[in-house]
This record gives structure tokens, C-alpha cells and sequence, in this order.
């Protein structure tokens, strides 16, 4: 099983549009699910989402960990491991 350092290294930062998916709402989009950036608190919507801004983010800003941001769910993401946890 690979183990993920990224995951010991993020942080909790505060959502920073905890509304929805950042980009969407600016841009007027419809999302399916929302993940939330543990290195900045980005809100960006999911692969399943038409913009994809979650993994957009990843790109840009090469931020590796995202966690759900779904009512119940608790789980991470790495985007450089490709592993959750």
C-alpha cells in the first residue's frame, strides 16, 4: 500500500466561499459535488461537475490535497499520490 506524506503536511484552512464551488458561482455554473483545498480553503466543484474546478485548481496552484466538502463525508484526496485517505 503506498503511503502519502502530502496528507501529513496540509492544513484545515477556512472555506473560502463555503456557499459552493468558487469559480461556479462567479461564472453562474451548476455543480454535482464539492471538494475544499487543505493547503488555501479553495471550494471548487468535482470531476463530475462540468467545470471541474476542483482538479483545475490542483493544476494551477499545485495545491496536492483536497477533501470532501459533502455533508457526511470524510475523506481526503491526494492529486501527486493519487490515493485517499
Amino acid at each position: 500500500m503506498h503511503t502519502c506524506l502530502h496528507f501529513a503536511q496540509v492544513q484545515d484552512p477556512p472555506p473560502r466561499t463555503p456557499e459552493g464551488c468558487e469559480e461556479c458561482l462567479s461564472l453562474g455554473m451548476r455543480w454535482v459535488h464539492l471538494r475544499k483545498c487543505l493547503s488555501c480553503g479553495h471550494i471548487g466543484c468535482c470531476d463530475s461537475s462540468p467545470g471541474k474546478h476542483a482538479t483545475a485548481h490542483y493544476k494551477e496552484a499545485t495545491h496536492p490535497v483536497v477533501a470532501s466538502f459533502e455533508p457526511g463525508e470524510d475523506w481526503r484526496w491526494c492529486y501527486i499520490d493519487n490515493v485517499i485517505g
